[in-house]
């Protein structure tokens, strides 16, 4: 198996990038002009590297290229944070990276064009300063326990960046140029998503607990510009999470998929706090999903839908479309459908009630079971399927599910291990019981602020074990920063997702023989309703505060003032998506979308 450098010198000059393994014979040469890459070996008399460098830096991977406005940028790996061991190999938290130009200067690009090369820099650096990367130098991330094991002996040969996942490997497009079978040590592969691992003693047993999510490339994107599906089969806010269990040489896997409801729907951002959702009619529902649906179980085996959302509301339409394409495109015997009105079941904060749910569905987690490998790589048991759990944005009521779910598989996994002793609890041990509710909090946020800019809702519950008053606080935050962000931050959030997947690429002439995408013209009501309403704003409280007393004039023009008020406040609200921040490289259309609740 080829491993991958770490530890590496980079030396710059004028012509070339020169990088150097700490430890080894070999440099890596990037010529900046002809962005040709070569290997060449160190003898004694050819020095690569020549004297006068005039830059060195040290870094700790190469996680690509990127073409932005003023040619190609070098992306690497400068900092990171050690997270812990998976199988006894070490894996890493990315913390600090660089952009280095292979241009000396910026000189041929005009003024207009530097501007658009610092946009597309600035929405480089915004994905990769996303909490947070993961990557390991000697483990592959990307894959479950039971798909390393399930490979061939040709697949473990080969590169990380070749045998990797696709669907997790957050830098693919970037590592274009790099993959070769040469190079193949010089390949970092990142995920986005959450790894915790941390060593726990239980009754006097020592194992390691280990949660790892890996987010989706395909469809990725913010959470009102990305939901559903699209024709290839691929949702929205796909996230895989797997929980691991080692100890005495034993691995335990239990995976877990969360994905959006694999249909074509929108909820684009329009300033109302709660969008309602639209069907678009004019798709190929059924196709999509049955793609969707074909390459789940060829992955996972079996599936169980547990959908989350409303069964009244805004969210009815979706739960009713769901269901029936269910129904037409999937075997009862391989795909199951579980609807839970969350909102419902639990209201009053009655969250006990989830234990119904997971009643539901406990006797196919005993069937899928668990993958179980001993120390001398002897297979006790496989997973033969997975629930794939969602809600409206597969975050908060996903998120509380899941752990549940992992809690009761974690509960039997101990127990067989001989960990906990018969008839005890998870709850009964205090210091892991918080742990394993920290933890899956945490994954909640980290999943949710990646797709919807703020940490999750409901977390209380995970940390805690039951809904407080502090914690419905906190949520009343969280919303309403998710209003603000998604309103007015996620175009350029989508924007630097789709750039930096390579879902858009710049291309050459870009602002002066072809018009940039960067471009775009508002509306006159994006200037013109705002200052309206702060001019009518501004004199409707100078017409209530300045009057020394108030006369039949003066109450005239105070409510002539509070009508503009309400007026231009209404226009705002009725023309919405004309204020909303749009993503302008891949925009999607701002029509609105032929919906029926007749599916």
């Amino acid at each position: 198996m080829a491993f991958i450098h770490d530890d590496m010198n980079l030396y710059t000059t004028a012509e070339k990038f020169f990088i150097e393994p700490n430890g080894k014979s070999e440099v890596l040469v990037i010529d900046r002009l002809s962005h040709d890459i070569t290997l060449n070996v160190k003898t004694v008399n050819n020095q690569v590297i020549p004297n006068g460098v005039s830059q060195l830096r040290k870094v700790c991977g190469i996680l690509g290229v990127i073409r932005v406005t003023g040619g190609n940028y070098l992306v690497v790996a400068t900092h990171r944070v050690f997270v812990g061991y998976v199988n006894q190999q070490i894996v890493w938290r990315l913390a600090g990276f660089d952009l280095l130009p292979y241009h000396n200067s910026l000189t041929h690009l005009n003024e207009v064009q530097r501007s658009h090369n610092e946009t597309y820099l600035e929405m480089v650096r915004n994905v990769l300063d996303t909490p947070y990367f993961y990557f390991s130098y000697t483990y592959d991330l990307s894959h479950t326990q039971q798909r390393l094991h399930g490979a061939s002996k040709e697949f473990m040969q080969m590169g990380f960046a070749e045998r990797a996942d696709q669907r997790f490997v957050w830098n693919k497009h970037l590592m274009g140029s790099f993959l070769r079978p040469d190079l193949r040590q010089y390949c970092l592969p990142i995920i986005l998503g959450f790894v915790s691992i941390h060593q726990v003693n239980v009754n006097g047993h020592y194992f390691s607990w280990i949660l790892i999510s890996r987010r989706s490339i395909y469809r990725a994107g913010t959470r009102l510009f990305s939901r559903g599906i699209d024709h290839t089969g691929s949702v929205s806010n796909y996230v895989e999470t797997e929980q691991i269990i080692e100890y005495d040489g034993d691995r335990v896997s239990f995976v877990q998929i969360r994905g959006s409801i694999p249909l074509f729907w929108r909820q684009a951002p329009n300033l109302k706090y709660k969008p309602a959702p639209k069907i678009d009619n004019a798709k190929d529902h059924q196709t999509a999903c049955q793609r969707h649906f074909e390459n789940q179980l060829a992955l996972y085996g079996k599936q169980v839908l547990v959908n989350l959302i409303d069964h009244r509301g805004r969210e009815e339409i979706l739960e009713k479309a769901y269901r029936s394409i269910v129904a037409e495109v999937t075997n009862e015997q391989n795909v199951r459908y579980e609807a839970f009105d969350f909102h419902t079941e639990c209201r009053k904060m009655r969250w006990d009630r989830l234990n119904i749910l997971i009643d539901r569905l406990a006797h196919e987690q005993d069937e899928f079971g668990v993958f179980h490998i001993k120390k001398d790589s002897v297979v006790i048991s496989s997973q033969t399927g997975v629930f794939r759990t969602n809600c409206i944005d597969c975050l908060d009521r996903t998120n509380v599910v899941q752990s549940m779910l992992a809690r009761r598989s974690l509960q039997n996994t101990l127990t067989k291990l001989g960990v906990l002793v018969p008839g005890q609890k998870i709850e009964n041990t205090y210091t892991f019981e918080t742990l394993f509710r920290n933890v899956w909090a945490d994954n909640a946020d980290l999943i949710s602020t990646q797709y919807s800019g703020t940490g999750a809702l409901k977390t209380d519950f995970t940390r805690t074990g039951k809904r407080t008053i502090l914690g419905a606080l906190q949520d009343g935050l969280n919303s309403m920063t998710r209003y603000y962000k998604n309103n007015f931050n996620d175009g350029f959030r989508q924007d630097s997702i789709d750039l930096f997947l390579g879902n858009y690429v710049v291309l050459d002439g870009e602002g002066i023989t072809r018009t940039s995408p960067l471009v775009s013209q508002k509306g006159w009501k994006y200037g013109t309703f705002p200052s309206v309403l702060l001019f009518a704003v501004a004199m409707f409280f100078a017409s209530s505060v300045l009057p020394q007393e108030y006369n039949t004039e003066n109450l005239l023009f105070l409510l002539f003032w509070g009508s503009m008020v309400g007026l231009t406040g209404f226009g705002i609200i009725k023309y919405g998506i004309e204020f909303v921040d749009w993503p302008k490289l891949l925009p999607p259309p701002k029509e609105k979308v032929t919906s029926s609740k007749n599916f």
